[in-house]
């Protein structure tokens, strides 16, 4: 079953599963960039799929990109 997420189960997922807070107010769908504030105050884009499937839950800074093989 595929679960339709809205701006408000997206938030409710990152409070309950990271540090950082989401900043964007809309959501139109698995492809847009959502705006985060992490822990250390820097502002961070990115889709809500990596954010959820590959634990990319905080700026570049705090956790740098995997090197690419």
């Amino acid at each position: 079953m595929n679960k339709q997420w809205t701006i408000g189960k997206i938030k409710e997922f990152v409070e309950n599963n990271s540090e950082s807070k989401l900043l964007t107010t809309e959501y139109h769908g698995f492809s847009q960039k959502l705006l985060f504030k992490c822990t250390c105050s820097s502002n961070f884009e990115k889709t809500f799929t990596k954010f959820k499937n590959n634990n990319q839950r905080k700026c570049d800074v705090c956790q740098p990109p995997k090197a690419t093989r």
